[in-house]
């Protein structure tokens, strides 16, 4: 079941995501060699305080295990849902993924960003520049009557030039007054496939997208997901919103 959001939803999906955006502005800001994961987990605590939101990450149940942080911050080959530690240091160089979630008046704001710290290798800036592109390349493909293929094929295509492993285990969704609705969102698909993009619907889109293989292996944490060679990994991330007329992004900064 696909969800339609009436106009009084989508005022507060609008709250909730311009909420998300900022707080992840501001975060970004403060990823610098040195500081601890835990330091910007803490941060983002306070941050989402100062714009009137919560986390929607902390205490988020699968299973038996429990969310522990407020945000994820995944680290060079982490692919998402890493836990911010105290002993888990950002280096100069490193690919740093911020993934922000927060809820705002029972509605849901997602949105994700990899930050370069510093010089990186060059395959990893190209790899960051390249997802990003794709995220992109995806909502510009949106349209009423559209079809969640269309835009899996508009991201797949973006990034076959680079010959990425893009990540299968985990896609994009709806999201609404829950983080994860329907429909569901590869980041890879054929072109005329999957229900229909309809006005109304809000969708999260986050390619995550590794150097090399697209396998990935899962921490004793249960929850942090890294690639399978070691090699790194992107995640960009918006929640858009499905108009009469196209898309709207929702988590511009």
């Amino acid at each position: 079941m696909i969800d339609l959001k009436s106009p009084d939803e989508v005022s507060r999906m609008r709250s909730a995501c311009a909420a998300a955006a900022r707080v992840l502005q501001d975060l970004a800001g403060l990823v610098v060699p040195g500081v601890s994961t835990a330091g910007l987990d803490a941060a983002a605590r306070g941050l989402m305080a100062r714009h009137g939101c919560e986390s929607a990450c902390h205490g988020y149940v699968v299973g038996r295990l429990t969310y522990p942080g407020y945000i994820c911050i995944s680290l060079n080959d982490e692919v998402v849902h890493g836990i911010g530690a105290p002993d888990r240091i950002v280096r100069e160089g490193d690919l740093v993924s911020l993934d922000v979630v927060v809820r705002r008046d029972g509605y849901i704001g997602d949105n994700a960003r990899t930050v370069m710290v510093g010089k990186v290798a060059p395959e990893a800036r190209q790899l960051c520049l390249d997802t990003e592109q794709a995220l992109h390349a995806g909502i510009a493909s949106i349209r009423p009557g559209s079809r969640v293929g269309d835009l899996s094929a508009a991201i797949q295509a973006a990034l076959a030039p680079g010959g990425y492993g893009i990540v299968r285990d985990f896609v994009g969704h709806g999201v609404g007054r829950k983080m994860h609705e329907e429909p569901q969102i590869p980041n890879y698909g054929k072109a005329g496939t999957g229900p229909k993009l309809l006005p109304g619907m809000a969708l999260a889109i986050e390619p995550m997208v590794n150097l090399g293989t697209p396998k990935i292996v899962m921490a004793a944490d249960g929850w942090t997901a890294r690639t399978a060679d070691g090699k790194v990994s992107a995640h960009f991330e918006h929640t858009v919103l499905v108009t009469e007329t196209g898309v709207e992004i929702l988590t511009l900064p």
